[in-house]
């Protein structure tokens, strides 16, 4: 058989070759009709329509599908669980007691509770009369004055005629009077002025007439003719006096008599005697205090140094005696010395008495032994300081 370069055509190929020429022959007809390019833009669009909904429809179809199965799966679980779960059994009766419920146990410390906060709206009202404490054992002035927030001398000026102003007086079982605020406590005579007695304690009198505690009608009050009855007690808020001086008068050696209405103790004319250094050495070997301290403002110019009955007490410097002996005002045996150079030093409640009126001592020589005489709650010395005149604050000098 001959061989040729020309391959035999298939069936296929020949329908082909016959789809080709018919879309041929129509593509040439609209081009000839003019209208191929405008029928391709028409064709491309409808195209994309086609292909458009198609998307859509396909991911509808398969939410829907995903929606059904989990509907299934849930099903499917439901009735795994409903199958694999027991039956609920009934609890036999058994001895065993529940605890009953107690509404009360919600009050009790057992737990977090909420604790009532009791509030009133009301303010404490500050006092305004006079009120009574009886004094204790171990009281003093200035403890009394602490526990009221008054001062000390208020404490003093409103127990006038029971301390007289001497804060050694106090003793136990006492009745004193408290006042409300600071000032002092004034016993109306017969015949007075308010403004003599506002003037003399230097306030006004309005402050005195507008005090609640005197319980005058401001509203119908005559200042001139104020019809105060005889021995009425009034509180004077914020008054101040002097205080009673119920120690020795300054002696010097140049005239010891002036304490000859002090007491027995008092000395005749010095004309001689030894002259102080200057400096001070503490009269005892304790060095604290029991009792009051220095406060001019609560009249004790002093410091009470605490000691054991019987302790030596010395002289702080070298002295001449002026006084030696019993003190008729509250300082029991009482040693006074003039150390010639403008200075005194004063000892008082000594248990005994070692040196005499004129006698020249030199300082840490043994003038007496401590004690508790007089107005005395306890074994100390009360000692003082003197420099022309005027009480000084030993605790700058004592060395």
């Amino acid at each position: 058989m001959e061989t040729t370069n020309s391959q035999q055509e298939t069936p296929t190929d020949s329908a082909q070759k016959k789809e080709e020429s018919k879309l041929s022959k129509f593509w040439s007809v609209l081009t000839q009709a003019g209208i191929a390019e405008r029928t391709l833009r028409i064709g491309t669009y409808l195209g994309a329509i086609i292909l458009v909904t198609i998307v859509i429809f396909a991911v509808q179809a398969f939410s829907f599908g995903d929606h059904q199965t989990d509907t299934s799966s849930q099903a499917v679980f439901a009735a795994a669980s409903s199958t694999s779960m027991p039956a609920p059994t009934e609890i036999p009766d058994s001895d065993v007691e529940m605890p009953i419920f107690d509404p009360t146990a919600f009050f009790t410390d057992d737990g977090l509770t909420r604790a009532a906060l009791i509030h009133t709206s009301i303010p404490t009202r500050a006092r305004v009369d006079v009120l009574t404490y009886t004094v204790e054992q171990g009281d003093s002035v200035f403890a009394i004055a602490d526990l009221f927030g008054l001062k000390p001398e208020t404490i003093l000026w409103g127990n006038t005629s029971a301390l007289n102003d001497n804060p050694h007086s106090l003793s136990p079982g006492q009745e004193l009077n408290i006042l409300p605020v600071d000032g002092t406590y004034h016993k109306w005579t017969e015949g007075e002025s308010l403004a003599n007695v506002a003037d003399y304690y230097g306030v006004s009198i309005q402050s005195i007439i507008g005090w609640p505690g005197n319980h005058f009608d401001i509203y119908d009050f005559d200042a001139e003719n104020p019809g105060i009855a005889a021995n009425t007690m009034l509180i004077i808020p914020g008054g101040k006096r002097e205080m009673i001086n119920y120690g020795p008068p300054v002696i010097s050696r140049s005239n010891p008599a002036i304490a000859s209405t002090y007491g027995p103790g008092h000395c005749g004319a010095i004309t001689q005697g030894a002259i102080g250094i200057g400096s001070f050495i503490w009269p005892t070997i304790e060095r604290w205090i029991s009792g009051y301290d220095y406060n001019p403002g609560a009249n004790h110019p002093a410091i009470d140094i605490a000691g054991s009955l019987g302790n030596s007490v010395w002289s702080v410097d070298n002295v001449v005696i002026v006084y030696s002996g019993w003190s008729n005002y509250g300082y029991g045996n009482l040693v006074v010395v003039d150390h010639g150079n403008g200075w005194q030093s004063l000892y008082a409640h000594l248990n005994s008495i070692s040196v005499g009126c004129g006698q020249s001592v030199y300082q840490g020589t043994p003038i007496g032994a401590l004690g508790s005489t007089g107005n005395s709650s306890g074994p100390h010395l009360h000692f003082e300081l003197i420099y022309l005149s005027q009480r000084v604050n030993p605790w700058n000098f004592l060395q």
